[in-house]
Formats: structure tokens, C-alpha cells, sequence
């Protein structure tokens, strides 16, 4: 099995610590969180994904256009970082050596013009700063990574 997520969730998952527009958004996620944390994989899609799933009656702002330029940033720095595609179809192991990577490089705000104008901005920078205490997707790197 895969987890599907849009591109911008990559930057979202990394700093993820229970914390969400709702409580059955924020059950779900961990939910995700722990079926990436025990290694499965990830599938990138286009639009709405599995971590919009609660979101989606309505009208959900998982299809706004500011949205999709977010994913297409998100996309772009991932595949800079990684050295690879990545795109709808994408498949991606979460494993402590991606994660890590991806947590560096975020820290260090490389890879966060796809998080302009998000109001999860200052917790997700927060949470990066403090060495990403209590996420909930792997683990936080050991200090001085």
C-alpha cells in the first residue's frame, strides 16, 4: 500500500505535531503519520490526497489555485534537493536518510517558497528551529544533524 500525497505535503509532513484545521483532519493525519513512520510508501498525486480526505466536503481550499502553485514549489525544491522527478506518479520511501535530508534543508528554509502565504508558517518555522520536537512522521534528528 502507498500514502498519497500532493507535493506540498512533503514540506507539511516534516514538521507535523498533531496539530490541524480540525479534530477528524488531525486523526487522520496521525493516522498517515504512522503508516509513513512504519515505512510505506509515498505516491505522489496531483490535488487533493489522502491528508485532504477530511477536508473535502465543502468547499475545500485543497483546490485553489494558491494550493497548486504551492505544490509546484514544493515539487521543484524536493526534486532539486533529491536530484529526481518529482511528479504525479513519484514514488518516494520515507525512510530516516529522506527525512533527514528533507528536515536539513527546510531548517536552513531552502525549501520554503512553497510555504509563503500558509497559516501553518510560523509553527511549521517553529517547530524546524526547536529541532523538531514531537513530530509525529519518523523521527527528529539527533542534535547537531
Amino acid at each position: 500500500m502507498t500514502v498519497r500525497l500532493r507535493a506540498h505535503h512533503l514540506l507539511c509532513m516534516l514538521t507535523f505535531v498533531g496539530k490541524g484545521y480540525s479534530p477528524a483532519f488531525v486523526e487522520n493525519y496521525r493516522q498517515i503519520a504512522r503508516r509513513l513512520t512504519a515505512g510505506e510508501a509515498i505516491e505522489l498525486v496531483h490535488g487533493p490526497d489522502d491528508i485532504c480526505a477530511p477536508l473535502l466536503c465543502g468547499d475545500a481550499h485543497c483546490y485553489d489555485e494558491s494550493v497548486i502553485e504551492r505544490d509546484r514549489l514544493a515539487a521543484a525544491a524536493v526534486a532539486q534537493l533529491t536530484g529526481r522527478p518529482v511528479e504525479a506518479g513519484t514514488v518516494l520511501m520515507p525512510d530516516e536518510i529522506l527525512l533527514d535530508r528533507l528536515r536539513a534543508a527546510f531548517r536552513g528554509e531552502a525549501m520554503r517558497s512553497a510555504c509563503a502565504g500558509c497559516e501553518w508558517s510560523d509553527l511549521c518555522s517553529r517547530v524546524a528551529a526547536e529541532g523538531y520536537p514531537g513530530v509525529q512522521v519518523g523521527r527528529a534528528p539527533a542534535a547537531g544533524r
